[in-house]
Order: structure tokens, then C-alpha cells, then sequence
């Protein structure tokens, strides 16, 4: 019930005043440089205009938030993590806290009403400052999230970033916070032979400035038997999910081919956007 009011009072707040683009489409879309369906995206979309509704699917430590974060920064719109959103609350040491922490520590997805409550707050927040549009990190994972999401306010992008599972597992295991500034990084060197058909790749490490590099932490379920558990739960709950928005012709299934600086070119084309500032840093 606590949900379902918060969801109303949404709407009532306007949330759905977000101007809505259609990328009409009968299927889902892959990246690729000659993908004919890319025609089906906006032509060099303006980076002013800030009303983008996007959700980023994929598996954990893929780097959702990564290019989340830098889209949010090129669009000017907010990127809201879930993952972000429970960690806040754990720090909190609020009523939800201790029951977030055991269902965290042992690898298991946090519910729908816990994450919808925090989602919808959060929402709130960025209405009430005048925020518009938002890229969603983490959520919806469920069939049921998706639908109660678009009972809040309608999604016009979903992004479904897909990275090899030996890469992924060694980008968990690599992730590390600066116990003082928060910073992430990554200390793992991902380097993996062509086989069987699949190409190399490689990835540098994200290492930290010299004043974090002895404040470097590891997230508490960042155990290989967590991380396993982890991605096991997931792609047994996203397929689901990723059908619910192909089937309205609205996900964007993006193969990343390496690290950021291989990654972020081809993901801009995909969605038709320029970084100018990328561009100059190249040139520079």
C-alpha cells in the first residue's frame, strides 16, 4: 500500500510531464556499423535537449553506471543508480538498513517494494528541484518493476549493455572504492585471447591518483562466490525483462568491445549522439 501511494502521488506530482520520445521499432536493436535498423534513431540528437527517459539493463560490474554517468554529464540529466540508492540507505543505519545488509551479503537481489520505495523517493526528489528526464541504473530487474515503472512514467530508451561473463567476473573482482573520497576504480587488467570465433579483448585497469591508492577498499560482496551468485540470479530474472521492452520496440542491445576508450565511440554512434569534448581531448 505504501508503494502503490508513493506511485500515485508521482503522478500526481507531475512526473509524467517528462516529454516522451518513441523510437518506433518491431524489434529490439543491436550495435553495429551498418545496422540498417539504427536508422530508426533520431540523426545526431541535440545534447541540449535534456528530457531523455533512458534505463541502462546488464549484468552486474558491467558498467552501467560507468556510461550512465558519462551520458548524464553530456545530456545534463540525472543518473540514478538503485545500487546507489541502497548503499545510501545502509550508510543511513535507517530502518531499512539491517534487512538491506544480510540480503547484500549474500548476493540476492533486494525486493520490489524496497527498491520501488527508494526508486520513488528518489523521483520525488528530482521533481521537487526541477529536474527533468533521469537515465535509470539498476532498475527495473523484474517483469513486475517494468510494469509498475511505466505505470509511473514512460520509458522511451532501454539500453542493454552485454559484456563476456570471464570479463565481467574479473571487473567485479577488480572493483575498488577510496575509503576516503568514494572514488571507484579498478585495479584488473583484463587481457583475453581470440577463441573458438570470439574476438580479443582487452582492458586496462581504472587505477586510482597516488593520494587514493592506499585507501583502496573492496565492496563487501565482492567475492567470487557472491559475484557468481550474482550474475547466476540475474540472467535468469533479465530475460524476462529485456522481452517486456523488446517487445515495444524499445531496447538497444549494445555488445561492448572493450574498455571505455574502445566502448564510448561506438555507443555515442549507436545513440546517434556526439561528445565535442571527447573529440577535442582526442585532438589535444
Amino acid at each position: 500500500m505504501a508503494v502503490l501511494s508513493r506511485v500515485l502521488r508521482l503522478r500526481a506530482a507531475g512526473l509524467d510531464r517528462f516529454a516522451v520520445r518513441s523510437f518506433q521499432s518491431s524489434s529490439s536493436w543491436r550495435n553495429s556499423e551498418i545496422d540498417p535498423k539504427a536508422a530508426a534513431l533520431p540523426l545526431q540528437r541535440d545534447v541540449k535537449d535534456r528530457n531523455v527517459q533512458w534505463v541502462f539493463l546488464g549484468c552486474p560490474g558491467v558498467g552501467k553506471g560507468t556510461y550512465a554517468s558519462k551520458l548524464s554529464t553530456l545530456l545534463g540529466v540525472p543518473h540514478i543508480a538503485t545500487g546507489d540508492l541502497v548503499r545510501d540507505e545502509l550508510s543511513s543505519k535507517g530502518p531499512l538498513a539491517h534487512q538491506l545488509e544480510e540480503v547484500v551479503n549474500q548476493g540476492k537481489l533486494v525486493s520490489d517494494e524496497i527498491i520501488i520505495d527508494l526508486l520513488s523517493k528518489r523521483l520525488e526528489a528530482s521533481a521537487a528541484k526541477g529536474e527533468t528526464g533521469f537515465l535509470l541504473d539498476g532498475f527495473p530487474r523484474t517483469i513486475r518493476q517494468a510494469e509498475i515503472l511505466e505505470g509511473v512514467t514512460e520509458i522511451d530508451l532501454v539500453i542493454n549493455l552485454k559484456l563476456r561473463e570471464e570479463a565481467l567476473l574479473a571487473k567485479c573482482l577488480g572493483r575498488r572504492i577510496c575509503s576516503e573520497c568514494g572514488g571507484n576504480y579498478n585495479v584488473a587488467t583484463i587481457d583475453i585471447k581470440a577463441e573458438e570465433g570470439n574476438p580479443s579483448m582487452y582492458m586496462a585497469p581504472l587505477l586510482p591518483p597516488p593520494h587514493c591508492a592506499s585507501k583502496l577498499i573492496s565492496r563487501s560482496d565482492d567475492t567470487e562466490e557472491v559475484v557468481k551468485r550474482r550474475l547466476h540470479i540475474y540472467n535468469e530474472k533479465s530475460q524476462p525483462v529485456e522481452e517486456f521492452y523488446r517487445s515495444w520496440g524499445k531496447l538497444l542491445e549494445f555488445d561492448l568491445p572493450g574498455g571505455i576508450p574502445e566502448s564510448w565511440p561506438k555507443l555515442l554512434r549507436a545513440l546517434n549522439l556526439e561528445d565535442h569534448d571527447d573529440k577535442q581531448s582526442a585532438a589535444a
